[in-house]
């Protein structure tokens, strides 16, 4: 713990946010990796593909509003002290069960299904900005603990743009790489 006392409040923030990363990536693995019946498999695929069906008969611009749109609300709900963390960590958990479900439906292993989304860099975009949301809450709840609560919003407010952005370049991203796609 001497090694975080020591170092400027800035390496504690990047140190954080890898944390969290790392975190996040175990977190969905979890979920990629739990057991699902036939019937909970299959309903998640066709979830997940009548979403993709929607999102594909968009211009990109459409798309790439539906999918920042739906990403950021989530990752908003991330930087609520205590509870963000903890909504987080469900959202990425189920996340890793769609994942799972489809690679059970369309006979990939899961794993490399998981693995295969890594490929895109809108993934490592989307787990980018949830990790500095899962951050930020944590940092908010500490400086609320010590009762220096009103200088951290501005921090806070910052990462919350921050994601923004990257979650706006993820969207364009994977908006392009679905209209890129050959219709099935």
């Amino acid at each position: 713990m001497s090694i975080l006392s020591n170092s400027p409040s800035r390496s504690k923030r990047i140190l954080t946010i890898l944390v969290f990363f790392l975190l996040s990536i175990v977190i969905t693995i979890a979920g990629v990796l739990t057991p699902l019946s036939s019937k909970d498999s299959k309903d998640l695929s066709n979830d997940l593909k009548q979403i993709q069906d929607e999102t594909k008969n968009m211009t990109v611009w459409q798309s790439t509003i539906f999918i920042f749109t739906n990403n950021f609300r989530l990752c908003l709900l991330m930087f609520i002290p205590i509870a963000g963390p903890l909504i987080g960590s469900y959202i990425l958990y189920s996340t890793g069960l769609v994942i799972g479900a489809w690679g059970h439906e369309n006979n990939v292993p899961s794993l490399i299904a998981f693995v295969a989304l890594f490929i895109s860099p809108h993934t490592w975009l989307e787990f980018m900005a949830y990790s500095i949301a899962f951050a930020a809450s944590v940092w908010l709840t500490w400086r609320a603990i010590k009762h220096q609560f009103k200088k951290e919003i501005l921090q806070t407010c910052k990462f919350i743009a921050i994601s923004a952005l990257i979650l706006l370049a993820a969207a364009f991203i994977e908006a392009y790489l679905i209209a890129a796609l050959p219709s099935a």
